[in-house]
């Protein structure tokens, strides 16, 4: 996946430039032409999804992939969709955002002390990425967060991301262990490479409507990676 970069914009640049999926490439593009039409009369961004957030940040999110209305139109992930609109309420009680609403990338959002990035960059069709798309998405996962060494937490936005986060040298610093580390809300793993991970529920729709992630929650989940962090 090229060279090495030496800062968080020239991987952006990168990652914005990828095709490497077939299928999520044809998809993407596809979204991005057809619109849903509540936004038929704005331009989708239709390419993958660089990471976003503050600039020596001591936590990283990872959520799981961009929305196809969400990221795939406003081109930064978790913006423009109701799962974003979740997470950011609750960055923003916590202290980690300066607003609490996300519509668009020159919206004046402006997070502090925190990155957000996806395990795959692309939209994938009915958000389910292929194991094939996963792994070849690891490798941005992975140079993103060797940018960060300052990212003492990566909290993981279910158990995709918990899994993403398992095999990337950058945030275990050795082969997976074996059993795996499991997954749950509020579940917590120090690593080999010093880092700790940090589970909490998808901030999707299904979870956040029927009550099986709620702000309270999630609010304690923030805290708690700010304790970690510091």
């Amino acid at each position: 996946m090229g060279e090495a970069v030496r800062t968080l914009d020239e991987l952006d640049a990168e990652v914005s430039m990828c095709r490497a999926c077939p299928r999520l490439v044809e998809w993407r593009e596809e979204v991005a032409v057809v619109k849903r039409k509540s936004f038929a009369d704005q331009p989708y961004w239709g390419r993958p999804i660089p990471g976003w957030g503050a600039s020596r940040p001591s936590i990283v999110i990872v959520g799981l992939a961009p929305a196809a209305h969400g990221g795939n139109r406003t081109g930064r992930v978790f913006t423009g969709d109701r799962s974003g609109d979740f997470l950011f309420a609750a960055l923003h009680r916590t202290g980690f955002a300066n607003q609490p609403t996300s519509e668009h990338r020159d919206d004046g959002l402006e997070l502090r002390d925190c990155w957000i990035t996806a395990a795959v960059r692309c939209a994938p069709p009915a958000n389910k990425p292929l194991p094939s798309e996963k792994a070849a998405c690891a490798d941005w996962l992975e140079r993103e967060l060797a940018l960060v060494p300052d990212a003492r937490v990566v909290l993981c936005l279910g158990q995709f991301a918990w899994n993403a986060a398992l095999t990337t040298p950058a945030v275990y610093g050795a082969p997976p262990p074996r059993p795996r580390p499991t997954f749950g809300h509020g579940a917590e793993h120090v690593t080999a490479g010093g880092r700790t991970m940090l589970g909490c529920f998808h901030v999707s729709q299904q979870n956040t409507f029927t009550g099986k992630l709620t702000p309270e929650m999630i609010d304690a989940v923030l805290e708690r990676a700010r304790e970690l962090s510091a």
